[in-house]
């Protein structure tokens, strides 16, 4: 059977406030959002192929959510994604070398206006052992963040329903 593939990736997540939103992720993204309307915008990326949409309604905003990321191809790459979330100003929350989700990756965090986390990663390779720092029973977690309005902090997230993934 010849199953057709999914040509790109839709996600929709509540938030408390649209305007903070689209001005977070028009920086995050590096792209003007596609449509913005009263309480909804949404932005249409080509790479990788991913719609994401934001509904504002701060009571469905869901604390434990987990987190978002995206895999970047090379350690080039994962620089110049954070040396322009640096430049823009980001809370960041740098990890090099880390063992998550048993595999060791060089990454960093930021955390937009209603706590959703992102991850930028670069994969280096499958290993067999987890950072202590994600050890929970679960495969591996992002670190807990303050908003995009504060610096991130370095601090242990792997707690009883800590958003690990």
């Amino acid at each position: 059977m010849n199953t057709p593939s999914f040509p790109r990736m839709h996600v929709s997540l509540y938030v408390a406030d649209i305007d903070r939103t689209v001005k977070f992720y028009e920086t995050f993204f590096g792209q003007a959002a596609e449509k913005v309307k009263p309480g909804y915008a949404k932005f249409h990326l080509s790479e990788p192929s991913l719609i994401i949409s934001f509904v504002e309604n701060a009571k469905e905003i869901a604390p434990l959510f987990g987190h978002l990321g995206f895999q970047v191809e090379t350690s080039e790459q994962l620089e110049q994604r954070l040396a322009a979330a640096k430049d823009a100003g980001l809370g960041i929350l740098e990890e090099k070398g880390t063992n998550c989700c048993y595999a060791t990756q060089d990454k960093f965090w930021v955390a937009d206006p209603d706590g959703y986390r992102w991850e930028v990663y670069h994969f280096h390779q499958d290993v067999e052992w987890n950072d202590p720092h994600y050890s929970t029973g679960e495969a591996c977690c992002s670190p807990a963040m303050v908003t995009a309005q504060e610096p991130a902090k370095a601090e242990s997230c792997c707690t009883p329903r800590g958003g690990c993934c």
